[in-house]
């Protein structure tokens, strides 16, 4: 029997009707009954460790979770947290990069109705979630609508559908139907031993580019953040004739602050080195996301400014594949 410790944060799995809409406000025994009938051959401890919609999780819960898996991860066999799914993406991928070296499955899921609800897709989820929590596996996944997804991959795509969560630029992990489970490729279980890192500096900021940015933004952004991702065009090209944003980014070069060039383009990720508007903007030490999503984008920044304020160094850990976050054949120089 295995011996699985689930994480309850809150979310609409845990959501009840309250005064002004819905409210996570399940108890971990209430949880609980929803599951304890399974046929799995499971022992689960339920803890409620917040009870947040997660509209409202800060990078700081994030170093909670990861220290609390942290502190039980010789008593159980695998972990399940239940999340919202709003900012699920981000949460998984700050966990990939906080809890590395995992010889034991980490999986996130939710729902998109209350487990309480008649049509709820909760009950499945969090069973499903459970499911794969057994498996001789390591690392950080999503598991939602019977797919898993690595953690830094996971891309919320549908605010009501049931399979409101894709794997975006890389496959699936599995997909589990009843108790089986049916593997697309299977994650390497490391051989390192747990790495614990929760340190984080969240004044990262999100710029995205329209037709008509202005370049004093960045006058700004200046007194509040120490690096800025910038989610551009395309293939990652930046405007550099009338509102030209150039010379911003070479003063925020100059001055140390670490400027992250992604691409509004959910699939296949970024090229500087394709179009002039990518190649002027490349001579400035910029960082580049390859195929990263924006979640994992951001969460990769704060993690690296949590370690280091150097430039090179913090370009150095963004551009290095972690928790199969970027792919290794992703846009470079010809």
């Amino acid at each position: 029997m295995k011996n699985i410790l689930l994480l309850a944060t809150g979310g609409t799995i845990a959501s009840v009707e309250g005064k002004e809409g819905l409210v996570p406000g399940l108890s971990a025994e209430e949880l609980l009954q929803y599951f304890e009938h399974t046929s799995l051959d499971v022992n689960v401890t339920c803890e409620i460790l917040m009870n947040r919609d997660s509209t409202n999780i800060q990078p700081e819960h994030w170093g909670q979770m990861a220290e609390k898996i942290a502190q039980h991860y010789e008593q159980y066999d695998g972990f399940v947290i239940t999340h919202g799914t709003d900012t699920l993406g981000y949460t998984s991928a700050a966990l990939s990069y906080m809890l590395q070296g995992l010889r034991k499955p980490v999986v996130i899921t939710g729902s998109q109705v209350p487990i309480s609800f008649k049509k709820t897709d909760g009950k499945k989820n969090i069973t499903d979630a459970l499911r794969f929590a057994c498996e001789n596996i390591g690392g950080v996944f999503v598991v939602f609508d019977g797919r898993v997804i690595i953690g830094t991959r996971a891309v919320k795509m549908r605010t009501k559908s049931y399979d409101a969560f894709e794997s975006i630029n890389y496959p699936y992990v599995a997909h589990i139907t009843g108790n089986e489970v049916h593997y697309y490729w299977k994650p390497v279980i490391s051989e390192q031993k747990l790495q614990v890192d929760t340190r984080l500096c969240p004044d990262v900021f999100l710029l995205k580019l329209y037709p008509g940015t202005k370049p004093e933004i960045f006058d700004y952004i200046k007194t509040l953040y120490k690096g800025v991702i910038i989610e551009s065009f395309g293939n990652g090209g930046v405007p550099f004739e009338e509102r030209s944003l150039l010379p911003k980014i070479k003063e925020f070069s100059e001055a140390g602050i670490p400027i992250l060039i992604s691409t509004q383009c959910l699939e296949e990720g970024e090229n500087l080195y394709l179009y002039e508007v990518g190649r002027k903007v490349a001579q400035y030490n910029v960082i580049v996301s390859g195929d990263m999503n924006t979640e994992a984008i951001v969460a990769k920044l704060m993690w690296a400014l949590g370690k280091t304020t150097d430039i090179h160094e913090i370009k150095q850990i963004i551009e290095t594949p972690i928790a199969w976050d970027l792919s290794t054949d992703w846009g470079a120089e010809e």
